[in-house]
């Protein structure tokens, strides 16, 4: 029987793996957040140069490459090409394509777009592929979440992870018994009928489940001291990254201001 599944956590042994996870979702928000306040279109791909540096650190330095290349080329060129040719802001001309034009506004507007979207999400996959759930719990838990909230965001994040391996073994078990899964569209659309009504339905009595659990463990229990298999302490470096971080964001977003209010033309602002 394979291995379950239940996050996208991937031990390394790493300093970046060692970061408290509230820390973690701080940087989330604040890097995510200030490339969108940001008024540059720039800034977003620098905040992912530093990213990349973390990921190469964190050991996850190819595949987080690989995964924002898979997400950004699409997106990129559909956007350059929506934003650039029919926004309204357009005016200058950059480059002529014969029967329509590509415009720098909408350019430079697609680009920023696309900057913030692989912040956000690039910075929560290394932040999901560095941190065990059990640990991020108690993390949130520790920094004020009720236990019952704690469980509820557990689970959420396992219920992907758990239904990729549901469908895995499902398909095994109908290729076992001679239904084929592989080949054309047809075929796959065919396959994917019977594959989908199980996984459904285990999924519905997993949510029973955990309804029952969350009473049988004691979550709603007041007033009652509490122990945890996995503990989350904040060391000093944690809280020096959190202080950080807030004012990183703080000074950020009055530099966005200033810039707004004096304009800089210069700095190619969207």
């Amino acid at each position: 029987m394979g291995k379950k599944i239940t996050s996208s956590y991937e031990r390394r042994g790493t300093a970046v793996e060692a970061i408290d996870p509230v820390v973690k979702y701080i940087g989330v928000l604040t890097l995510g957040i200030g490339t969108m306040v940001f008024p540059a279109f720039w800034y977003g791909y620098i905040v992912l140069i530093l990213l990349t540096v973390l990921a190469f650190a964190a050991d996850f330095g190819k595949t987080f490459l690989l995964f924002l290349t898979k997400f950004a080329l699409p997106i990129l060129l559909m956007l350059v090409l929506i934003q650039g040719i029919f926004s309204p802001k357009n005016k200058t001309v950059l480059w002529n394509l014969g029967f329509t034009a590509l415009y720098l506004e909408g350019t430079l507007t697609a680009l920023k777009i696309v900057g913030t979207l692989l912040v956000f999400i690039g910075a929560f996959w290394l932040t999901s592929k560095t941190t065990e759930t059990g640990r991020m719990v108690a993390a949130f838990e520790r920094a004020g979440l009720t236990g019952y909230v704690g469980y509820l965001i557990l689970a959420t994040l396992s219920v992907i992870p758990q239904m990729q391996a549901r469908m895995s073994v499902i398909k095994n078990a109908q290729n076992a018994r001679g239904l084929e899964t592989e080949g054309n569209l047809r075929t796959r659309i065919k396959a994917f009928l019977p594959l989908i009504g199980p996984v459904i339905m285990s999924s519905l009595i997993d949510v029973q489940e955990r309804g029952m659990t969350l009473e049988l463990r004691g979550f709603t229990v007041k007033n009652k001291n509490k122990t945890r298999l996995v503990e989350a302490v904040e060391t000093t470096a944690d809280k020096r990254m959190k202080n950080g971080l807030l004012v990183y964001f703080v000074l950020l977003v009055i530099v966005s201001v200033v810039i707004r209010i004096v304009g800089g033309g210069w700095l190619w602002i969207v």
